[in-house]
């Protein structure tokens, strides 16, 4: 049996809950906008919380040396600052992160 595809959104977590989900929502939007990863089915979606900044350059940089897709939202009224990124994997790529915690 084949493993399902997840999509996984890692958002920063210095940012308050309200621009979280925001930007997280922004993210998966840019995603689909992307026309990327069709074949994911809407069914498990994981939100993984990133300390800041330098943690989401430095998950990007996993992804794109492991040859992993994913898209990454900016957000112009945050300085131009990737707040998000989105992507589709069958295994968990980022061990050591938590699922986003939204105190809200």
């Amino acid at each position: 049996m084949r493993k399902p595809k997840k999509l996984y959104v890692l958002v920063r977590k210095d940012l308050r809950s309200s621009q979280q989900a925001v930007q997280a929502g922004h993210a998966v939007a840019e995603l689909v906008l992307q026309g990327k990863h069709r074949d994911w089915d809407n069914g498990i979606l994981v939100f993984l919380g990133t300390r800041n900044l330098d943690q989401l350059k430095t998950c990007a940089y996993k992804l794109h040396r492991k040859d992993i897709s994913y898209v990454s939202f900016v957000e112009e009224d945050l300085n131009n600052e990737a707040t998000a990124i989105a992507f589709v994997s069958v295994k968990k790529v980022f061990k050591n992160l938590n699922i986003l915690d939204l105190d809200c």
